[in-house]
């Protein structure tokens, strides 16, 4: 049984109609402008506290598929989180995860590429972190980058070493291409793929900024690098908006995250975790007879030994 006395095929498909205001995955018309950074599907400020108490149960949960996704040994996950700064991508990883077992979970930030990976094509550094099969694999921050950043900043292209006659107006639509076939073949090969935008407004950017400068437990967080991104804001938007268009997918759908309340932001994305596991119908593997049979005899003679080990003790005393 799920939560509430549901079973868990309506409360599966209880999630899934939550979701599916957030889910994108067929691209054609998708606009940024039509996902409210402040949306909490009706849930109020007073009702956080419950919130809470359903992402402790849904933590719960997740702990237990997690489990059966480690035994069984088939599937990997790679959970992909891109957003601008101080929209809680940390705080969401770290909320949504904290009942998994660390064995089944590997979290990879990506940062400024090396040299060495500049010499390589931009899809080198993500396939050496794919998660193996069994386990969850987070990258915060991902190749979903070079449709970003260095979109936003062409000058980084510069630096990639890429023959001139291959930078053309034509390369985000390559790109989206490449990546989509990319996630294409994950997904053949038994890697489930999730994408998260978590869409924080400006304003509240703001205001999460002004609290790390006055906050000096937060003063580490903050750097000028990040206020002179808020400059390019709307070429950002843009780049988000194209990138999703380019390549939501049935495979490897995006999530539009509503980011300004954090609360809200760590309920969907537990929901759209835990909806991604229970597709994959796990169970923990079952033992054929002769494993059986030798799992019976080992038992016997353990209790064998136990008995005799309490009879030996009480002639001692």
């Amino acid at each position: 049984m799920a939560k509430d006395g549901m079973d868990t095929k309506q409360f599966r498909k209880r999630i899934e109609r939550f979701l599916s205001h957030y889910r994108v995955d067929r691209g054609k018309g998708f606009r940024l402008r039509d996902h409210d950074p402040t949306d909490t599907h009706g849930l109020e400020d007073e009702q956080k506290d419950e919130a809470r108490e359903l992402l402790q149960r849904g933590v719960a949960e997740l702990s237990r598929l997690q489990e059966m996704l480690y035994a069984q040994d088939r599937w990997a996950v790679l959970l992909i989180f891109q957003a601008m700064d101080a929209a809680g991508k940390d705080g969401t990883i770290k909320h949504v995860m904290s009942g998994v077992n660390p064995q089944g979970v590997q979290v990879f930030s990506f940062k400024q590429p090396s040299s060495e990976e500049l010499d390589h094509d931009f899809l080198w550094r993500a396939q050496k972190r794919a998660p193996e099969r069994g386990r969850i694999g987070i990258f915060n921050r991902s190749y979903y980058e070079e449709t970003l950043v260095v979109r936003v900043h062409p000058e980084l292209l510069a630096r990639q070493h890429l023959p001139p006659p291959l930078i053309s107006k034509k390369i985000w639509a390559e790109r989206f291409e490449d990546i989509a076939a990319y996630e294409r073949y994950l997904s053949r090969n038994g890697i489930l793929v999730r994408k998260f935008f978590l869409n924080v407004s400006h304003e509240e950017q703001r205001r999460r900024f002004l609290a790390r400068i006055d906050d000096p437990d937060k003063n580490w967080k903050f750097s000028m690098a990040d206020a002179r991104e808020r400059e390019h804001w709307n070429e950002y938007m843009r780049a988000y908006q194209e990138t999703i268009r380019g390549t939501a997918s049935k495979e490897a759908p995006w999530f539009v995250v509503p980011a300004d309340h954090k609360w809200f932001t760590r309920l969907v994305v537990a929901a759209a975790v835990i909806d991604a596991l229970y597709g994959l119908d796990l169970a923990f593997p079952k033992v054929d007879a002769a494993k059986r049979r030798e799992l019976l005899a080992t038992r016997r003679v353990l209790e064998s030994r136990g008995r005799a080990g309490r009879k030996k003790g009480g002639r001692r005393s």
